[in-house]
């Protein structure tokens, strides 16, 4: 049983040869008829999304104060842990909520309460006269009378209120940390150069805190320590991000030391800073085949076997060396401070 199919203007024309004909042209379908929202025909309804989107912009303002309060309630410089984890919390949330809180406030209210019949234009040449930019600003005016936003002062209240102060959640912090502590001597030395009552500083595990001893760094590892005891001093934090350092131990045949820093391994064990020298992140990945270490920011890398210096990425200069040696118990200890600023090579250099 076959099933004729009724041929429309635009169907294709199969002629008695039976080649298909192509028509001319396809008719334009228009626009499919347009479907009422609930709120063009339901003022309650349009009533109840003209007070959900102010609710939306509402969320916004007040996450946007809870940003800054957040800011001056847990102020961070003392590093305390506790301090830090909450500022960042709650400047963080205040920060995304705010606006978030104005994006969909403002997506919301274009769905269901602009105008939203469909509409054509044309296809015409591009010309700037004054006939095309009159044009423009009809539309922008029409755009302005569909948005209702002259009858609706609620909603203009709270979004000019959002938007207003949603720069505050970034512009405090900034502008209340342009008063803080900048300077960058600060960098030249670390804990390394001394320690508490004098005596030596000791190399301790990271994050443990335990001495270790040569005998205990095998070939082909890496071991992350810090200064012994330094939870014990002031502004541990800050100490420990600049005194942080990776060791690791080579046959020393294939360690490339220059006169002057011979003594500063000790049987193929060699100490550098873990802060990179770009932007200052942890340098943590270990290569073991190819003695490589690499920052995982931005894969900056150092051969360690010849003085940490950059072999790929942006960094501009080797990672500082420790110079260590190890006591009569055969604990590792620093013989001084890095002889060279540690971090990032915009800090400056002249000693």
């Amino acid at each position: 049983m076959s099933i004729e199919q009724p041929r429309g203007s635009h169907d294709l024309q199969q002629s008695e040869s039976g080649e298909v004909e192509h028509p001319e042209r396809f008719e334009n379908p228009g626009l499919p008829p347009h479907r009422p929202r609930l709120g063009d025909e339901d003022p309650k309804a349009n009533k109840r999304s003209e007070h959900q989107v102010v609710v939306l912009f509402v969320i916004s303002i007040i996450a946007t104060i809870a940003a800054i309060w957040g800011f001056f309630a847990f102020p961070v410089d003392g590093l305390q842990v506790g301090n830090v984890r909450m500022s960042t919390l709650v400047i963080g949330l205040g920060l995304g909520l705010g606006m978030l809180g104005i994006g969909v406030g403002a997506v919301h209210w274009a769905k269901t309460l602009m105008n939203d019949h469909e509409k054509v234009e044309e296809r015409h040449p591009q010309r700037g006269d004054d006939a095309t930019r009159a044009e423009a600003v009809d539309i922008m005016r029409e755009g302005v009378e569909d948005s209702a936003i002259a009858r609706r002062p609620l909603i203009k209240g709270a979004l000019g209120t959002a938007v207003a102060i949603a720069p505050l959640s970034f512009l405090v912090p900034l502008i209340g940390n342009l008063g803080g502590d900048w300077d960058i001597s600060k960098f030249r030395h670390t804990a390394w150069a001394s320690a508490p009552g004098g005596g030596r500083r000791y190399l301790a595990t990271d994050p443990t805190d335990r001495r270790i001893k040569a005998s205990e760094v095998t070939r082909g590892s890496m071991v992350h320590v810090q200064p012994w005891r330094l939870e014990e001093e002031e502004n541990f934090l800050e100490e420990k991000t600049k005194a942080v350092v990776i060791l690791m131990r080579l046959d020393p045949k294939l360690l490339k030391e220059p006169e002057e820093k011979k003594d500063w391994s000790y049987d193929g064990i060699v100490a550098y800073s873990k802060v990179c020298t770009h932007v200052g992140c942890p340098v943590a990945l270990y290569e073991q085949q190819t003695h490589h270490v690499l920052c995982p920011c931005h894969q900056s890398t150092f051969d360690i076997t010849d003085q940490a210096k950059v072999i790929f990425g942006p960094a501009k200069r080797p990672l500082p060396q420790l110079p260590i040696a190890v006591d009569e118990e055969g604990y590792l200890y620093a013989q001084s401070d890095f002889h060279e600023p540690v971090g990032p090579s915009f800090w400056e250099r002249e000693r």
